[in-house]
């Protein structure tokens, strides 16, 4: 009889101290999106010889800049979707003394995605873009 108690006791608690882990898919995880946003078009435009303002223009304000200086500056972005691995994609841009764009490297993450598959979203209420426009139009 002792021994089927503490046998019953022994399940319960692993179960109990196992519960959370065994159950974590079905637990809601937000999409955490951290950093610049970056698309491969404002990377289509980014070239070497270009001004600091036209790179803010194109890119932003940068997540990080040297501490050495302002010559380099790091544009960070990372997701981490629901219970998938994070990706990560750093973009370096290099400045000369005078201001303009010298070099441009790009890092990512082990096992990241690439930057096509992080700008996708999946979004369970997609608005409608014609019916907005026709809606404003019947408005004016």
């Amino acid at each position: 009889m002792l021994f089927r108690k503490f046998t019953a006791f022994a399940i319960v608690t692993s179960v109990l101290l196992t519960g959370c882990s065994v159950v974590e898919r079905w637990v809601y995880r937000p999409d955490i999106n951290q950093g610049n946003y970056v698309t491969q078009d404002a990377l289509d435009l980014l070239k070497v010889g270009q001004s600091k303002e036209q790179v803010v223009f194109i890119m932003g304000s940068p997540m990080l800049t040297s501490v050495l200086g302002d010559n380099i500056w790091y544009y960070v972005f990372r997701q981490q979707p629901q219970h998938e691995a994070v990706s990560q994609r750093t973009y370096a841009i290099y400045f000369d003394e005078m201001g303009r764009v010298k070099d441009i490297k790009a890092s990512a993450l082990d096992s990241s995605k690439s930057l096509e598959e992080m700008n996708k979203q999946d979004i369970s209420d997609p608005i409608d873009v014609e019916s907005a426009n026709n809606n404003s139009d019947s408005e004016s």
